[in-house]
């Protein structure tokens, strides 16, 4: 049999649809910038006469809508700029295509925590919230937010803003409530995205071309420790015919076939790939064909089955530091499947009438971003979100920030809180080791493409931000968005091909498609007490994925 021509990063061809599927388009780490983003996929739907349906972001959305958001985005002052999200939200722009996303490790954590369950950030633009699955045109869409760190894995989602040095950062990290959550999930899942990358899963792409262009990442490859065992989980269980990524900044294909538990189970395979960033690199885009329902509207729908698990599992919300175990089968719990029944699923549709469409009720809930009067002191407030409150009401759940502001507000942890607070090193860890024994979902080795946050100066002021174009990161870029390509008939490719492919031969492929660049009503919540800034003068030296191209070459050294 003849082999499909191998393509750049390893992909080749699956079998298209019959008169053409849907097309989704797949991004990497947006930066916020999305007049560029939307403004190339104008460009390529034009050049290419294609039609996109839907666009994928996975992670580091950016939806900034104020100076107060870029306090509560954790990168260094320098980095904090406004970019466009801000013109989608007040209403000036609309995405041109239906745009859903999920949460990475830079963002406004204050803006997407107002939506744990999801919902609109602007007209056209969703959310996935901490965890969630939706369709659209009969597609079934999963993601997860953040990226895992260890020490943070089996806590309740405890932050809220003002954050601190630790909890600006532990925010945006994975919980095992939502992992547990989606592992609940039965029916088939089509497309899933995660921010970092499912651990292991660059032994089933081209390892060798990967570590030729990111020669930092092989201890962690080697020692198997490179990615998110939460996300590698879920893979095993989800085994979705997609799963696609981001945060490493890099482009990465793979091909995952799944074991079979018995013979009766038909084989599975997953098509991963991992996307680099939007600005200023190339190859941060990619468009696929998706078999799709025909005969399904246009709007974004709730997942009847997800609704029903939300619901089984309302009890276990957790918003303390506390460390908690999901329910296992160990002798321990009284329970531990929440797994949603055909009743409970069929209990869903009938209060939903069997109309499962999104309602469009999107609410500004903060100030919107004025350049002609800028605000450099507003202080980012706690906030809940009446879409968080209609979709709490209509499902019989708990707003997680309400629950969140009660505990605070009784006092009930509050010694408890403070106490843990002032004792945690600066990984932010005080409680036993997780049950997962490295946390490396980014890199520990020396990466030039990450931010070195030095013991003087990491952790910068962060009442410091910055709305004006710098010399250090104008709000235009020149870089061309060059080498946008269409996915071809199949990711499938053997491990033998991945493994032995080499630069020469994807490039000889030939099916690059270029496009050039084209030259309040709010509601605060009572703050929490405590420090704001959370320094016991402990100094803290962490490294984060780079989100913008080396702006200082001293500074990424």
């Amino acid at each position: 049999m003849r082999r499909a021509p191998l393509l750049r990063h390893g992909l080749s061809a699956p079998a298209r649809c019959p008169g053409g599927g849907m097309k989704v388009a797949v991004a990497g780490c947006c930066h916020g910038a999305l007049d560029k983003m939307y403004e190339t996929l104008e460009l390529l739907q034009k050049r290419h006469n294609v039609r996109l349906d839907l666009l994928l972001c996975c992670g580091d959305f950016q939806a900034v809508r104020n100076e107060a958001d870029l306090r509560c985005m954790a990168v260094p002052a320098k980095y904090r700029h406004m970019q466009t999200f801000y013109r989608y939200y007040s209403g000036e722009k609309k995405a041109p295509v239906l745009t859903v996303f999920i949460g990475g490790n830079h963002e406004a954590s204050n803006h997407l925590q107002e939506l744990p369950y999801g919902g609109w950030v602007a007209p056209n633009i969703y959310y996935l919230g901490y965890a969630g699955v939706v369709r659209f045109r009969g597609v079934r869409i999963g993601g997860i937010s953040g990226i895992f760190k260890s020490h943070d894995y089996r806590k309740g989602h405890f932050e809220c803003p003002p954050y601190n040095q630790q909890t600006i950062r532990s925010a945006y990290h994975v919980r095992n409530i939502e992992v547990f959550k989606l592992k609940q999930l039965k029916h088939p899942m089509d497309i899933f995205m995660s921010h970092d990358w499912p651990r292991s899963i660059y032994h089933y792409g081209n390892k060798k071309q990967l570590l030729k262009m990111k020669s930092f990442f092989r201890q962690e490859v080697e020692s198997n420790t490179l990615g998110s065992p939460a996300a590698s989980e879920l893979l095993q269980h989800l085994k979705p015919n997609y799963w696609f990524s981001a945060h490493l900044h890099v482009k990465f294909a793979a091909f995952m076939q799944h074991e079979t538990k018995s013979k009766e189970e038909l084989p599975k395979a997953t098509k991963f790939l991992a996307l680099d960033k939007c600005l200023p690199h190339r190859d941060f885009l990619q468009i696929i064909d998706i078999e799709h329902d025909p005969t399904a509207g246009d709007s974004l729908e709730y997942d009847a089955e997800w609704i029903a698990v939300l619901k089984a599992t309302n009890s276990l919300i957790n918003v303390t530091q506390s460390s908690w175990n999901v329910p296992e089968n160990n002798g321990l719990h009284a329970k531990w499947d929440y797994s949603a029944t055909e009743e409970a699923i069929k209990e869903v549709l009938e209060e939903l009438n069997h109309d499962l469409k999104i309602p469009c009720n999107f609410t500004l809930t903060a100030a919107c971003y004025d350049p002609s009067k800028p605000q450099k002191n507003m202080e980012p407030v706690h906030t809940i979100n009446p879409q968080t409150t209609e979709f709490c009401a209509q499902f019989g759940l708990t707003d997680i920030n309400g629950r969140i502001q009660q505990v605070k507000e009784e006092g009930s942890v509050r010694g408890e809180y403070e106490e843990e607070e002032e004792e945690m090193d600066s990984s932010g860890s005080a409680e036993e080791p997780s049950e997962y024994n490295t946390d490396n979902s980014g890199l520990s080795s020396i990466n030039p493409d990450e931010i070195m946050l030095d013991d003087e100066g990491g952790d910068e002021d962060l009442s410091t931000c910055s709305v004006d174009p710098s010399p250090d990161h104008p709000p235009e870029f020149s870089a061309s968005f060059s080498d946008i390509r269409i996915m071809p008939d199949s990711m499938a490719v053997s491990s033998d091909d991945a493994m032995d492919s080499t630069n020469e031969e994807l490039e000889k492929s030939g099916v690059n498609k270029q496009v050039e660049e084209k030259s309040l009503n709010e509601r605060p919540l009572k703050r929490v007490s405590g420090s704001e800034n959370g320094n016991s003068g402990i100094k803290i030296k962490r490294r984060n994925q780079a989100i913008y191209a080396a702006e200082d070459e001293d500074e990424t050294k």
